[in-house]
């Protein structure tokens, strides 16, 4: 019988499932590790680029309104001190006068330290930016900074892609890339990070058209949830009250998911008004107004800005796929992902890797597959029930194995992942079947 873990230690099996099946490595890890920094191994990996791809297409490609960017981790400071990271951008710092542990004020629960019962010294505001210097000096001059997140990159190229494309409002940019925080306090496994991957989209609309694009960004978030596997019952939108709203933002929702820690912010949809081109125009003294060719108006578009976490939607995912069942009298582990961003789509093995014959003819049915579908496994490494586990572990949909039969009929057994059903089917019928299951 199926049973999804609520446990506490959750997160722990996660974890421990992550490293030893090749998703996730703790970040310089021989040498005892960095907190909040993580490595994504060759499964990690996989399962990532199949989300950005995933997130791409439905919000920019399957879009004729939307443009993409790359832009440069290292930036002017100037761009920092306009959007007001320079100053702004910053956690209240404490720390215990006792063992000097630092800790983030808001996070705690009591006036005692949470690891020797120390008291405290004053709230200060610590800026989360990592700084650095660029070229060979170190003068105030010199500095920049790795930047906190991507949508600075994304405003500062509006004009450029004005300029190169004229697009008609509405049009978004989007962009998929590296952020850095300098973290007090990193924590939850790839949930709060000091290096992180976003997927930002800034959707550039008229003044008073910002309510329906707000509405839907948040009807295509919600189609992300489920594309990616997150079940309806763990996603929640948090209204932002007024008086909590970040500095640029007239209305904000919190994408909340159920996290084996708590209900905690996965994703965020932002109506940033005109504060981010306007703080621009005025410190970098260009125009960034909007000309209509039709109403002949000039104006400063608003901004709608759906901003989702690489990291969190991966451990989400996880989360909600991770799931512990008995399956022929033993416990089995394995996750339930979707066939469109399980890292493996199918796994080809032969029966018995001492039978020559058995091993070219599945060697040939693995190449046949692998030529049409790229992300397609080989594996003859012990019986074929471990074999089955493994996969099962990583979350790979199917597995095929050679027997026999198939080299008198041309047949497969094809196994099921979820329930482990297995039917013989024509291997020359093996890429269309697996492909109308991965779209």
């Amino acid at each position: 019988m199926e049973n999804n873990t609520t446990q506490e230690d959750t997160l722990d099996k996660i974890v421990s499932l992550c490293k030893r099946r090749g998703f996730i490595y703790q970040g310089s890890e021989i040498y005892g590790g960095l907190a909040g920094t993580w490595d994504y191994g060759p499964y990690g990996v996989a399962l990532k680029n199949n989300i950005k791809s995933a997130w791409w297409k439905m919000f920019v490609d399957d879009r004729d309104d939307m443009f993409g960017v790359d832009a440069a981790i290292l930036m002017n400071s100037k761009v920092w001190e306009a959007s007001g990271h320079v100053s702004g951008f910053s956690d209240p710092l404490i720390e215990c006068k006792k063992c000097k542990r630092r800790f983030r004020a808001d996070h705690l629960d009591s006036d005692a330290c949470p690891e020797c019962g120390g008291s405290f010294g004053d709230v200060r505001q610590f800026n989360m930016m990592f700084k650095t210097h660029a070229g060979a000096t170190e003068g105030d001059g010199a500095v920049v900074y790795l930047r906190p997140e991507t949508a600075g990159g994304i405003f500062v190229n509006y004009k450029n892609i004005m300029d190169s494309l004229h697009p008609k409002l509405p049009f978004g940019i989007a962009q998929i890339g590296k952020a850095f925080r300098n973290e007090i306090a990193p924590r939850d496994f790839v949930f709060r990070l000091r290096e992180l991957e976003q997927m930002e989209v800034e959707y550039f609309v008229k003044p008073d058209a910002w309510e329906d694009a707000f509405e839907e960004w948040r009807t295509i978030m919600h189609a992300f949830a489920d594309a990616v596997g997150l079940r309806k019952t763990t996603v929640h939108e948090n209204n932002i009250p007024s008086g909590e709203l970040a500095h640029y933002s007239k209305r904000t929702i919190d994408f909340e998911f159920d996290y084996p820690f708590g209900r905690k912010e996965l994703w965020g949809l932002a109506y940033r008004t005109d504060f981010d081109l306007s703080a621009h125009e005025k410190h970098s003294g260009v125009d960034l107004k909007y000309f209509d060719e039709e109403t002949k108006e000039k104006f400063t578009p608003h901004v709608i800005e759906p901003s989702l976490g690489v990291d969190r939607t991966i451990l989400a995912v996880l989360v909600s796929s991770y799931t512990e069942d008995e399956m022929g009298g033993e416990k089995r582990v394995f996750l339930k992902l979707k066939p469109a961003i399980a890292p493996v789509k199918a796994m080809v093995s032969p029966l018995l890797k001492n039978k020559p014959q058995l091993v070219e003819k599945a060697r040939e049915v693995y190449l046949a597959l692998k030529k049409e579908i790229p992300q397609v496994a080989w594996d003859d490494n012990g019986n074929i029930g471990k074999r089955y586990r493994r996969q099962d572990e990583i979350g790979t949909p199917f597995c095929i194995t050679v027997d026999f039969d198939t080299l008198s009929d041309d047949t497969v057994t094809l196994r099921d992942r979820d329930t482990g059903t297995q039917e013989r089917v024509p291997a020359s019928e093996l890429t269309d079947r697996i492909k109308r299951s991965i779209i």
